[in-house]
């Protein structure tokens, strides 16, 4: 996953949960245009404090796991 479809996901988020820009920019500390930066992929360090509670504020969270040289299910069906 790139800056990009991260952005999108949380993008994605976001608007699932009916808050604006503006809403999840305050609750996370953030401007909007920080924000609105990272949605569109065009933010290269946001900060991994930042990014980590905009995604628990999402009600999510990250998770890590062992890369593979095989592609997921998921990777496939999207892809």
């Amino acid at each position: 996953m790139d800056y990009l479809e991260l952005g999108q996901q949380i993008a994605r988020l976001r608007k699932n949960k009916k808050l604006t820009q503006q809403a999840l920019a305050d609750y996370a500390g953030i401007s909007r245009a920080t924000l609105n930066a990272l949605e569109n992929g065009r933010v290269g360090d946001v900060g991994t404090r930042k990014l980590l509670k905009i995604i628990d504020l999402l009600g999510y969270e990250i998770r890590l796991r062992e890369k593979s040289s095989f592609p997921t299910f998921e990777e496939l069906r999207d892809g």
